[in-house]
């Protein structure tokens, strides 16, 4: 017993001695590795369980980040500057106002409003100012203006600056045939001025809400306007593309595609037989476009009206307007005698709507026709 209380004793002793103290120390030591160690295996066994995810996350990754390197690539660039371009390029054809009105005739002609036709009450050939005025003030009425620009070899009456056509040769667009021109009493029918949209046509279609300005402008526009076999004049009368057409076959597409620019020109509309006939025409020639020289008035017109419309000079103007002063005393001198129309002056003739007179209508007598070249009241 006291051999083991000594053992004890010196165990103790032991202890407290420097070997014991770096002993303990030593113990410690390897407690803390070792949970140290145990520590760190806990994270190394998760990243071992998520192989998986984590190769679909790179992937991902991987994918994203070729996203950038692709939209910054050389071979991409080009397309991203390309929209401003492109808008650009929308932008300057939207503003381009001539490109639209020389656009394809299909394309403007649904543009068109399509509405039944308005009645023909109100309408003087008047209405549209007088027969063949000087627009342009040139010193020449519209009439020989028309005749000298689609005539060739044209000659002129003497001591008339040039304004009067004597002779000339027509190519005509409505029958194919060469008219050789003579102005005379006899002879000067034979190429008459044709409104492409005839005024009667264009007064149920829209022109009754026209200005007295615009209604004048549009009876002289040469845009409206072409000379052509007379005859063939007589009989379109004021008929529109869905009841009458050129006989030459070769220009129909030209003719229905110039009357789509007037009426766009002059804001009218047109009849649902009417855009079906200019369609069934235009089927055939799908690439024709709106000749030159239209297309600007419609959008002039829509903002003088508004101008317009307070003055009230110009208000007061359209409703006493001289065409329908003179519209009052018309019936008496178109009365029929002995079946023939006779009118007392060429005052009476456009207050008829019927200026101008060729010889062997209805009304024509050498009276009224002072210089004898067979028209009447030009």
């Amino acid at each position: 017993m006291n051999n083991f209380v000594n053992a004890h004793a010196r165990h103790d002793d032991n202890r407290n001695t420097p070997r014991g103290v770096f002993s303990r120390e030593r113990s410690l030591t390897k407690l803390i590795a070792a949970i140290l160690a145990g520590t760190m295996l806990l994270p190394l066994s998760a990243c071992g369980g998520s192989d998986s995810d984590t190769s679909a996350l790179s992937s991902d990754s991987a994918s994203e980040s070729a996203t950038p390197s692709e939209s910054a690539s050389p071979s991409e660039t080009p397309e991203s500057s390309a929209s401003p371009s492109d808008d650009a390029s929308a932008q300057s054809d939207a503003n381009s106002g001539s490109s639209n009105a020389s656009g394809a005739a299909v394309d403007m002609l649904a543009t068109l409003p399509v509405k039944g036709r308005a009645p023909k009450t109100g309408y003087a050939r008047t209405q549209f100012g007088a027969a063949w005025s000087d627009v342009d003030h040139n010193g020449c009425d519209t009439r020989n203006d028309i005749l000298k620009r689609d005539m060739t070899n044209v000659t002129f009456k003497s001591g008339t600056h040039d304004c009067v056509v004597k002779t000339g040769t027509l190519n005509d667009p409505y029958t194919g045939k060469t008219i050789n021109f003579v102005r005379g009493q006899h002879t000067s029918t034979a190429v008459q001025i044709d409104h492409v949209v005839a005024l009667s046509d264009a007064w149920q279609k829209g022109a009754q809400q026209l200005n007295a300005d615009q209604r004048l402008q549009l009876a002289n526009d040469p845009y409206n306007l072409l000379a052509v076999d007379g005859p063939a004049n007589q009989q379109k009368s004021d008929s529109d593309a869905a009841s009458w057409l050129p006989s030459n076959k070769s220009f129909r597409c030209q003719y229905v595609a110039r009357q789509i620019g007037v009426k766009h020109k002059y804001a009218l509309w047109v009849t649902q037989a009417e855009k079906d006939a200019m369609t069934n025409v235009l089927s055939g020639c799908p690439g024709q476009t709106v000749p030159d020289g239209g297309g600007v008035v419609a959008s002039a017109q829509a903002d003088s009206q508004p101008a317009q419309t307070p003055e009230p000079a110009q208000t007061t103007q359209a409703a006493p307007a001289p065409a329908q002063t003179q519209a009052a005393p018309a019936p008496a001198p178109t009365q029929q005698s002995g079946g023939d129309v006779y009118y007392q002056n060429c005052s009476a003739v456009r207050a008829a709507g019927k200026a101008p007179l060729y010889q062997g209508q209805p009304g024509y007598s050498r009276k009224l026709d002072r210089d004898g070249d067979g028209v009447a009241c030009e």
